[in-house]
Order: structure tokens, then sequence, then C-alpha cells
């Protein structure tokens, strides 16, 4: 914990910023095959802009740190029209903004190209004003690894929560020589937990041979679906076995659920998926809209009660709870940085839940 209590959080997300060009399809395109496309739209993306947009959007205050190119300066308004701040954002006259190619076929399901561009640029290093003021710093991957480590290692060093959205998933080695024990929470989706989980040499363990408890009352006292278990064992086995007591876990599971492990807590906490009013329309920015919810949570969590890490069962559930309810609502809208809800636009479903 800082050395004194802010009034108010600050997260700093240090990462990517993209100009996403979607490609509508009625199915994807497969090895060998041209198809033509039904539609086609340009909007902001880049996983750590929309992961600041969520911090935003959830009521967080947020400073965004990253590279564009000349062709990406509307992309800054984009984020200071949503109360992102954008000074810490760096501007290369010789390198395009980076990319992303997304397909999104009729059932919402998508896959996406990606091109590194400004991402990869000389972006300085996070600003010292943003640093004196901040009590969380976001990260993904997509941005140089050495930048992450770099900005990983300072912040711990200055008493700030960390948190790593390992997307997309580092390499093996990378993953294998990843400082854990100075991150606060890894927040992953079920195949980037089986690729962290291999990674680390776990495979000489017998899945079926764990037992996971549930809480009784999960869902009116039914067991958590088999995937959701599954994942709540490997979960510990990373926990337990290869992170410092200091790392705290979260893996969303898509349609079953999410499971976080604390170790403080003594076990897992499941939550199933929140229920949708409307179809799936597109799931390209859910998992970055789950991140930026989870940590604007935190944050207001810190605000009211001085802890970066949630202290009981309730505490983390709640949280947990506003975080689904997020990534439910925005896939039921197309694209991702717009489809994101805001706080009020949670709370009134949240209200409505029986």
């Amino acid at each position: 914990m800082p050395p004194s209590t802010p009034s108010r959080s600050l997260c700093i997300v240090r990462g990517s910023i993209n100009v996403d060009e979607f490609f509508h399809v009625h199915d994807i395109v497969k090895a060998g095959e041209t198809i033509s496309s039904t539609d086609y739209e340009r909007k902001p993306g880049g996983k750590g802009a929309n992961q600041a947009v969520a911090v935003a959007r959830a009521g967080g205050a947020v400073e965004f740190v990253g590279g564009i190119g000349d062709d990406g300066a509307w992309l800054v308004g984009c984020l200071a029209d949503v109360g992102v701040g954008v000074s810490g954002i760096t501007r290369f006259n010789d390198v395009p903004t980076g990319r992303a190619i997304i397909q999104l076929d009729k059932n919402g399901e998508n896959c996406i190209i990606l091109h590194r561009g400004a991402n990869y640029g000389p972006v300085p290093p996070i600003p010292s004003a943003c640093l004196q003021s901040a009590t969380h710093l976001l990260l993904q991957n997509e941005i140089p690894y050495e930048t992450t480590l770099f900005s990983i290692l300072l912040a711990n060093s200055l008493g700030i929560s960390t948190i790593f959205n390992p997307s997309p998933i580092p390499s093996a080695e990378q993953l294998r020589s990843f400082p854990w024990d100075k991150l606060t929470w890894l927040v992953m989706n079920e195949h980037e937990m089986y690729a962290l989980y291999h990674a680390l040499d776990a495979e000489n363990v017998d899945l079926g041979s764990g037992e996971v408890s549930w809480p009784p009352d999960y869902q009116g006292g039914r067991k958590p679906p088999p995937r959701l278990l599954v994942c709540a064992f490997i979960v510990r086995i990373l926990n337990t076995k290869h992170f410092s007591p200091n790392v705290h876990i979260v893996c969303t599971v898509g349609s079953e659920g999410v499971v976080c492990y604390m170790r403080n807590l003594g076990g897992p906490v499941f939550l199933p998926a929140s229920e949708l009013k409307g179809d799936i329309r597109d799931t390209t920015g859910a998992g970055d809209c789950f991140t930026g919810y989870f940590v604007a949570e935190l944050m207001k969590l810190y605000e009211e009660t001085g802890h970066h890490i949630p202290q009981t069962t309730t505490q983390i559930t709640d949280l947990l709870i506003r975080c689904n309810q997020a990534a439910g609502m925005c896939v039921e809208r197309r694209g991702a940085m717009e489809a994101i809800p805001s706080d009020k636009e949670v709370e009134e479903r949240l209200a409505t839940r029986s």
C-alpha cells in the first residue's frame, strides 16, 4: 500500500491503442479461401485503450500511456471524450498506428490479426507526475515485453498495485521467467490459463485427481459446471505451486462464468456468467470490458477500505458480479470500445435482477 491513501485512486494503463478494422462475414475465412465481407467498419481499439475506457466508464480515474502514428490522431479524442487521460500518448511521424484486422461472423465470434505499429515505438517512460498519484497499474501484452517488465518492477517498488492481463499470451520462456512475485493480480481467460499452466511445466499433475470445493450457495446449491471446476483446480495449482501468496488470480471461463483464487480467502470463489437480455452480437471487447471494470472496482475498494485486496468472500463476489454484468452487456452490442457499458447502465441492469 502506498504511504498515504489518496482521496481518489488513479489507474495508469500502459498499453496498446489500435485502429480496429472490422470485416463482417458469414463465416470466418478458411485457409486458401477468398470471401467477401458484408460490411466494413473502422473503430478505435487496442487492448490497452479498450481497458482504459472500461476503467473510465466504470467510474475510475485513468491515464493512458502509449503510442500512435500520424494516422491515429483521431483516437486521442475518442479516449478523451470518455474521460481517459491522454497526456501520456506519444505521436510518431515515421510509424503507423497499430492495427487489428477483425473478422466478425454471423454468430458474433471473431478472428483477429494484429499489427504492432506505434505500440512498439519508443514511448517515453510513464510520466513521474502520474506515478506519484497512481494506485494501480494495468498492463496487457500488446507492447514490448521489456516495457511490461520494467513498468511492473517500477510500480511494485513504489507500492502501486499491479494488474497483468497476459493477452495475447507471452511465450513459454517469458512466462517461466516472469517476475510473478511483483504482481498483485493476474487476470486471464481459460485459454491463457492453460497456456500458462503448461509453460510452467505442470503437465505431470493429474487433473482428474484434484478436488475443489464449491460454495453451498452457488446457483441455489448446484455444483459449478465441470469446466469451471477444472479451471479452479488449475488456478489453485498455479497459485500454490508457482506463485507467491501475493499473487491473486482471476480466470474468466466464457459462458460458464469466472473463478477467482485468493490465498487469503482459503479457496476459490465461483461466479456464473451473467444472464443476457439480448442475443450475443459481438464478443470482441468482452474480456477487455471485464478487466477494466475489475480494476475500477478494485480502485473503489481501495478508496473505501484502504485495501488493494478484498478481505472477504462477499467483497470479491460483489466485485465480480459487477464485472460479469458489464461484460455480459458488452456482448449484447456491436464493437469493442463503444460496446462497453457505463457504470450507471450496469447499476440499472443489476437492479432488475431477480
